[in-house]
């Protein structure tokens, strides 16, 4: 029996094209990035220690997944936030343009909430797609992505969590990554749903970054210490914690 290796399949594959986009923040998005980041560093510098730190790896996480969710949309946590989002108005151009030129689009975000948010807006745009989280059963996930392949919608908007493994979409040519700071492993899952075997044209994949942000820094850092990434990820229950150390948290809020 052979199986083939995936570097022998990705020869048959179009081009892969990665890019990064970055974003400016609303005005009143930096106003709560900038407060929330000086309390966190106010409060992380308590903790910043070897023997504390290890005790407060998850309380800094928490915090740190905030400042990206500020990034994303204060709307996340933020109550009563009545303001836009830079990356959102961002991700609507993204949209308009692809279905001017004909494009099918794939949205991941590791944030179920987000998602629901950029549902309420194609909505408001009358733009029609397809919607699946982590809650959606197994077998409406395949009806969902026949639909999607037979060209029932042209856009997908994905939650981590139900997109990682099994998906064949590879009638869509664009996928978009609305929120990047996950183990790079998981961000490739996310592209490969579109850029697999079956697959007839080229595949864009585009990150969108906010800039001057956590995010920014993030991916620097994925670029020069991968293991980093690694050991982190959306939720702060499943967090490991065991590689981010106190060098790593300097550098990330720049202490």
């Amino acid at each position: 029996m052979l199986r083939r290796m995936k570097e022998d399949v990705l020869r048959e594959l179009p081009e892969k094209l990665v890019t990064r986009e970055t974003v400016e923040l609303l005005p009143e998005q930096k106003k709560l990035y900038a407060a929330y980041l000086a309390k966190l560093r106010h409060d992380t510098l308590k903790h910043l220690d070897q023997e504390t730190l290890r005790k407060n790896k998850i309380k800094i996480l928490a915090g740190l997944t905030r400042l990206r969710q500020l990034c994303c949309h204060p709307s996340l946590f933020v109550e009563g936030y009545t303001g836009g989002s830079a990356k959102l108005h961002h991700l609507m151009t993204l949209l308009e343009e692809a279905k001017q030129s004909g494009r099918r689009v794939l949205i991941f975000s590791q944030f179920t909430k987000m998602l629901q948010l950029i549902a309420r807006e194609l909505a408001t745009m009358e733009l029609p797609f397809l919607y699946m989280d982590g809650s959606t059963p197994s077998e409406e996930r395949l009806q969902l992505c026949n639909s999607y392949n037979a060209g029932e919608r042209d856009i997908f908007l994905i939650s981590l969590k139900a997109g990682g493994t099994g998906l064949n979409l590879n009638t869509a040519d664009t996928v978009i990554l609305y929120d990047t700071w996950w183990n790079p492993a998981v961000e490739e899952q996310a592209a490969d749903r579109a850029h697999r075997m079956g697959q007839k044209n080229p595949v864009q994949v585009i990150k969108l970054v906010a800039k001057g942000t956590i995010e920014e820094k993030m991916n620097e850092l994925q670029e020069r210490k991968r293991h980093l990434i690694e050991s982190i990820i959306d939720s702060p229950e499943d967090y490991s914690g065991k590689n981010l150390t106190e060098d790593d948290i300097k550098e990330i809020l720049k202490l």
